[in-house]
């Protein structure tokens, strides 16, 4: 596309225009899709991440000044948010872990690039997990750190769906708490 299409792209979807929408969307979905899908694997949050993107460029448009194609600008925020998605991903498998600290340790780069704010994190999120009840340990640990679905974690404690959902949103709150009040 040329300079002098994408700002007329640009100057029509800064008007609302549905058609340039549509022509955003039709150039740029598929490569956005299959670059995040590259680096995250997981079909449905490729999707959701790549929709993300398109809505993030449409509210940072105002910003865009031309000095890199559309292109380059909608793969720098994709590349942003894959970025973000593999440490949030790190950071929930920190959070809910009891890993030794030489495994946690040998992880690569996570959110934090001091050491002893990661390991200050880890004991906060330990503490907070070992000062739940037991059946909300168990309920966030079989939902996060095993990744298993309301469903299956229901069967395995013979619950019911609705019972268990409501024990692992019970438990979400609780952590919450008390890692609030621990901070």
């Amino acid at each position: 596309m040329e300079r002098v299409e994408e700002q007329e792209l640009i100057q029509k979807l800064l008007h609302k225009d549905a058609q340039a929408l549509h022509v955003l969307y039709k150039m740029y979905y598929k490569e956005l899709y299959r670059f995040v899908y590259s680096r995250i694997s997981e079909k449905h949050l490729a999707e959701e991440l790549s929709q993300d993107i398109l809505i993030q460029f449409l509210e940072s448009i105002r910003d865009f000044r031309h000095q890199c194609s559309i292109k380059t600008f909608l793969f720098t925020i994709a590349r942003n948010k894959v970025i973000d998605q593999i440490r949030k991903k790190k950071v929930k498998n920190i959070f809910f872990s009891h890993l030794p600290s030489f495994v946690v340790d040998s992880l690569a780069t996570v959110v934090m690039d001091d050491d002893l704010e990661r390991k200050e994190l880890q004991q906060k999120l330990e503490q907070t997990f070992n000062e739940l009840p037991h059946d909300y340990q168990l309920v966030l640990r079989l939902k996060y750190i095993e990744d298993k679905s309301v469903k299956e974690i229901s069967q395995e404690l013979t619950k019911s769906f609705k019972s268990t959902e409501s024990l692992i949103f019970r438990a979400r709150k609780a952590f919450i708490e008390i890692y609030n009040n621990l901070i």
